[in-house]
């Protein structure tokens, strides 16, 4: 499993990631500039520069805040009940990104430029693999609680993506925020039928 990177965001380089978070929603990856993060930041393009050389290498690092954000979330989960737990994270996956649905859009078009770019490819990978560890985990400690069937953890943590996976590029691709929340009631159809 690939662990989320050590990266610490603080100070201007958070402030940074906080803009270019604000630059995407309103703009999309496709008209993203180094000036509208500057914008957004409240200080030139030099000062953007500073801590990045380009464009790429600044979405590079807001790729790694972005799983920094999703770690601490789960982080705080106070429960250890794998049934909780487990809800938890998939109303993080698929409940979550209505709120923010001009980030989604922009996500999946950086995503689409990964099979181009080394540095967005590593990123989604690892996030796709932390996901994944963290979904198995949870389905592992509730099969070892005996809360949930004995089943094949790994298989049940890829159909569970696939379903994360599906509904989010139909919400961004069909314009449809319906099909997160169906995504939401197949995971749970599935889980049910699954594992309990």
């Amino acid at each position: 499993m690939a662990e989320p990177t050590d990266r610490t965001f603080s100070g201007p380089d958070e402030a940074i990631m906080e803009a270019t978070y604000q630059a995407l929603r309103k703009h999309g990856y496709a008209d993203l500039t180094i000036q509208r993060i500057a914008d957004e930041y409240g200080k030139s393009t030099a000062a953007v520069h500073y801590y990045y050389d380009t464009k790429d290498e600044l979405l590079a690092a807001f790729l790694d805040y972005l799983l920094e954000r999703f770690v601490d979330s789960i982080h705080d989960v106070e429960t250890t009940d794998p049934e909780e737990r487990l809800e938890l994270l998939l109303d993080e996956l698929l409940v979550k990104p209505q709120e923010n649905p001009d980030l989604s859009v922009a996500l999946l078009e950086m995503r689409s430029q990964a099979p181009y770019k080394d540095a967005f490819s590593k990123r989604f990978e690892q996030n796709d693999e932390y996901i994944r560890y963290m979904l198995k985990a949870v389905v592992n400690h509730g099969i070892d609680e005996g809360v949930f069937n004995d089943v094949d953890a790994d298989h049940i943590t890829r159909s569970l993506m696939t379903i994360v996976d599906g509904g989010r590029t139909r919400a961004v691709v069909l314009d449809d925020l319906e099909s997160l929340e169906t995504a939401r009631q197949t995971a749970s159809e599935y889980v049910d039928a699954m594992l309990r």
